[in-house]
C-alpha cells in the first residue's frame, strides 16, 4: 500500500499546477528543499517553493523569486493573495496564495516571471522565443 509516510504531509491538489507551470520552462528541475517541493533552473538556482501550512501558518502558497517593488506593490494592493515569506522575503522574494481563488493564469505569469529572474540569458531567450511563435 502506498501513500504519505506518517511524516509526510499529503500532496495538495495545487501542487500539481505548479509542478505543470514549473516544470514546462526550459531545464526546470524539481527536488525537495526545506520538506516542499522545489523547482530550479538547470537543477540550480531556485525559482519557485511549493510551502503547504509552512510552519502551520494555514497557508497553501508558493514562494518565489520576484523583484522587490512587484513584491511591494502586489502586497499593498492585494494582501489576500501576496505576502511577504518568512528566510527569503528581505530578498524581494514573494508569497503567493493559492487557497484564496486567485486566478491560476496570474498564478502562471507569477511563475514565469520568476524564472526569467533568475535563468541565465541563454534560457530566458530561449522562453521569449517558444512564447512569441506561439
Amino acid at each position: 500500500m502506498t501513500g504519505p509516510t506518517p511524516q509526510s504531509k499529503p500532496e495538495p491538489a495545487e501542487l500539481a499546477r505548479i509542478r505543470e507551470f514549473c516544470m514546462a520552462l526550459p531545464e526546470a528541475t524539481e527536488r525537495p528543499s526545506h520538506g516542499e517541493a522545489a523547482f530550479f533552473v538547470a537543477g540550480k538556482r531556485m525559482f519557485v517553493m511549493f510551502a503547504n501550512n509552512h510552519h502551520h501558518d494555514g497557508r497553501i502558497a508558493i514562494w518565489c523569486a520576484a523583484d522587490k517593488e512587484v513584491q511591494r506593490s502586489l502586497v499593498a494592493a492585494e494582501p489576500e493573495y501576496y505576502f511577504v515569506p518568512p528566510y527569503v522575503g528581505v530578498k524581494g522574494w514573494l508569497g503567493v496564495r493559492l487557497d484564496q481563488g486567485l486566478d491560476w493564469e496570474e498564478v502562471q505569469a507569477i511563475v514565469d516571471e520568476a524564472y526569467l529572474l533568475v535563468a541565465p540569458a541563454k534560457l530566458t531567450a530561449r522562453l521569449r522565443g517558444a512564447r512569441e511563435a506561439e
